[in-house]
């Protein structure tokens, strides 16, 4: 049986690529791309020659994910998109998923990604981040997702079109004014840029550059720093909870600082407070 080969591309500078995926492309028979004429200029860019190019897109992905099993029980194929990872926010999911349901042995040739990429040079806490890629389209059904992970303590990644990203920065402010955001835009490219800031700062940005409201966007946001609300009832039970284990007041102070993120001579306070001795 071949093997299906997923092969990350450039983002955009097409010296981004590894020499892993040059060889490849180079030593497959067929490249299934999502549009044939942007895999061209890659393999032009590079003299790769004598190539099978197979289009597949999220609207023939169906049948040409039959098209290229077929073709993979005799023949290896490379499997690219546009830009960047195939599956990861572009089409490539149900090749892969019925490759594996074949039995077909699939092989990830890591590269370029541009909600890493972005990341990376943000700024932002990195530390934890969520990938949600492109949001819903419809206005309510963004704001539903937006609202749903906002609150999260970690840095959200989105993909935005030109046309949207005015509207998404608006449902952020409206969610969370103080939020830090990020927009990275043509990532690897001549015009590459961050635009830094709340809410407020980012559309008052490109409200006096509207010249700057095109090509491909990667919206990093994290949330403001919320104040801490101690609900000391539930901590009182969770004492409480513990004390009819026989734990000493210091065993308890430890444990109630850890869970509640509180400091621990507060912790001990109260763990004294309830009455346990120790």
């Amino acid at each position: 049986m071949a093997v299906l080969y997923v092969v990350a591309t450039p983002v955009g500078n097409l010296q981004d690529i590894s020499f892993r995926a040059l060889d490849t492309l180079k030593e497959v028979k067929y490249i299934a791309c999502e549009d044939t004429r942007q895999t061209k200029k890659l393999l032009n860019f590079y003299g790769i020659e004598d190539k099978h190019l197979i289009s597949y897109h999220e609207h023939n992905e169906e049948e040409a994910s039959e098209k290229i099993l077929k073709i993979l029980e005799k023949e290896d194929v490379a499997l690219v998109s546009d830009a960047g990872t195939p599956c990861i926010s572009d089409p490539g999911y149900r090749v892969v998923k019925k490759a594996r349901e074949n039995n077909i042995k699939v092989v990830p040739i890591p590269g370029p990604f541009a909600g890493a990429a972005a990341l990376s040079a943000s700024g932002l806490p990195s530390d934890k981040f969520l990938f949600l890629g492109f949001l819903p389209q419809k206005r309510s059904h963004k704001e539903k997702v937006l609202k749903k992970y906002i609150e999260l303590d970690t840095t959200l990644i989105i993909y935005e079109s030109p046309n949207r990203v005015i509207d998404t920065v608006n449902l952020i402010k409206d969610l969370d004014e103080k939020a830090n955001i990020v927009v990275a835009k043509e990532l690897t490219k001549i015009h590459e840029e961050f635009i830094i800031g709340n809410p407020f700062e980012i559309l008052d940005f490109f409200e006096k550059n509207p010249d700057k409201i095109k090509g491909e966007f990667v919206i990093l946001v994290h949330p403001s720093e919320k104040e801490a609300t101690i609900d000391e009832d539930e901590i009182k039970r969770r004492i409480t909870e513990l004390k009819n284990q026989n734990l000493k007041s210091k065993e308890i102070a430890k444990i109630i600082a850890d869970e509640y993120n509180l400091p621990k001579n507060h912790a001990y306070k109260m763990a004294l407070e309830s009455g346990n001795k120790g």
